[in-house]
């Protein structure tokens, strides 16, 4: 299993999403394949629901899991901005 998601690779994760909606037949073994690094599609799968979890849990506390900030405190500690344009584009590919 491959649990460990660097930057880049959730970025092309994100990209992935956008191409592959729910509609997509094959949608998790594509988006394996455009992510690489030996995921596999149960791993992008996993890796979709653990943020979905994630985004819930910020829509309901306000919180990250693991912040002590509220999400409009600004960027967490790896420089994403949850409460911004993240936080949309994260909404838009989860519909």
């Amino acid at each position: 299993m491959s649990s460990s998601w660097t930057d880049y690779q959730n970025k092309l994760f994100e990209d992935a999403l956008a191409i592959y909606d729910k509609d997509t037949p094959d949608r998790w073994q594509n988006i394996a394949r455009a992510v690489g690094f030996g995921k596999s599609a149960e791993d992008v799968k996993r890796h979709y629901d653990e943020m979905e979890k994630d985004l819930h849990r910020i829509e309901s506390t306000g919180r990250r899991q693991g912040s002590n900030r509220s999400s409009s405190a600004g960027s967490s500690s790896n420089g994403n901005s949850w409460g911004t344009r993240d936080d949309q584009r994260t909404r838009y590919q989860l519909q």
